[in-house]
């Protein structure tokens, strides 16, 4: 049976992981790759440069290692849906009734959500105002919103009001996002304003657990916010070739690749 045609998401998806080993790629290649028109390819990698992923070349592209800034909420929420489901699937299971968790910002961890409506006697901490929005009418949810500076493309809080309130607080599980990350820098970030905030998040949790997809594993920003070594564990999604799976359990986390048919 012939494999049915990938949507744009996951041609896109699939761009992104031969990229990340080849690094550049002509357009050519890419049509053979994946099967499509020169055309379609074309209008992907202008997709994905938007998304700031991807660097458009004389004649194909190349991946973007060094992450400038991070991507707009919007852009955000409509990339890798099913991954993004796939991976909030796996944290939800690791949450008992009656822990206290928090959720960092982003759309991969707003995504746990629709996992956790069964769960009773929860804490629930974020600095996501999405998030938190969506968990306001969960009967089983003890709500705690972390104040802060609002950053308004993410919608979410970050700097030193954010820090203070997590100092104060005792997790049992921290989920924690990032936009870039790798063995050697970490997990980085592009805006100051979030380095204390994870870790104050990671140094009042039981557990840590990153949640990131593995179109984000690769890239790199200006400021580190933690070492792969401190955090306890890794869910991403199963695109992860072997031989980065092997690096990232090397320096230390349990790795968890998750199936993105799994939804």
């Amino acid at each position: 049976m012939a494999r049915p045609p990938l949507i744009p998401e996951q041609r896109r998806q699939e761009i992104l992981r031969h990229l990340q080993h080849a690094h550049v790629l002509s357009y050519r290649q890419l049509t053979e790759l994946l099967s499509v028109s020169h055309m379609t390819i074309r209008r992907d990698i202008i997709a994905l440069e938007k998304q700031g992923s991807v660097e458009a070349t004389p004649g194909g592209a190349k991946i973007v290692t060094r992450l400038l800034r991070e991507p707009d909420r919007t852009e955000k929420a409509v990339t890798d849906q099913a991954g993004k489901a796939a991976m909030a699937r796996a944290a939800a299971g690791m949450v008992a009734d009656s822990m206290t968790i928090y959720l960092d910002a982003g759309t991969t961890i707003q995504a746990v959500r629709p996992f956790l409506d069964e769960a009773r006697d929860l804490t629930v901490v974020s600095n996501d105002l999405a998030t938190v929005t969506d968990f306001i009418d969960h009967p089983g949810v003890d709500l705690i919103c972390v104040g802060g500076r609002v950053e308004t493309a993410n919608r979410s809080t970050s700097g030193r009001l954010a820090t203070l309130a997590l100092r104060e607080l005792s997790l049992d599980i921290a989920f924690l996002s990032s936009s870039s990350w790798d063995v050697r820098h970490g997990v980085t970030t592009p805006v100051e304003a979030k380095i204390d905030v994870k870790r104050a998040a990671l140094a009042a949790a039981t557990t840590s657990v990153l949640v990131a997809g593995s179109a984000k594993f690769g890239r790199f920003a200006r400021y580190r916010a933690l070492r792969l070594d401190e955090i306890h564990k890794i869910i991403t999604d199963d695109r992860l070739d072997d031989e980065a799976a092997a690096e990232i359990i090397a320096a230390g986390p349990h790795l968890i690749r998750v199936s993105t048919d799994a939804t």
